[in-house]
């Protein structure tokens, strides 16, 4: 019976660093020797763009940070709460019924109705759709 599917060498592990390095070289002097050298033709960044968004700063952010008078963010209309209350209570739901509905916590809608909520375009579109009414936007701010 032949044993061709066995290997009985030795195998061992080698300390040394791979990569081209050489002793204690970080990996940007390990670049610029291969660059000397003629080496290097290009460097990617591999998933280097995956996650911007977290690291972005949106719109507002950047607003609040310019406007040095003004600290507080814009809050709902009085008309769109007590137009969101009048509508809620000629459909007969409570705000909890209205926040299952558009897959929200019950406090979203307090918040709305009480005024106190920053206006949100997509929340605002689910509430106009469950309670098949359109409600009113506030006047548009001049920049």
């Amino acid at each position: 019976m032949a044993q061709q599917g066995q290997d009985w060498s030795v195998a061992g592990w080698n300390k040394a660093k791979s990569g081209g390095r050489i002793g204690n070289e970080s990996k940007e002097a390990a670049l610029n020797r291969a660059r000397r050298a003629g080496n290097v033709v290009t460097e990617v960044k591999v998933n280097g763009l995956a996650n911007k968004s977290a690291h972005v700063p949106t719109a507002n952010m950047r607003k609040l940070d310019e406007d040095t008078e003004n600290f507080k963010h814009d809050t709902v209309d009085r008309s769109l709460s007590q137009a969101l209350m009048k509508a809620r209570m000629d459909k007969g739901m409570t705000q909890k019924a209205l926040a299952t509905a558009i897959n929200e916590k019950p406090q979203v809608i307090g918040e709305y109705e009480s005024g106190k909520a920053i206006p949100n375009g997509q929340i605002i579109v689910k509430i106009e759709r469950a309670l098949g009414c359109r409600l009113p936007r506030g006047p548009k701010k001049k920049r």
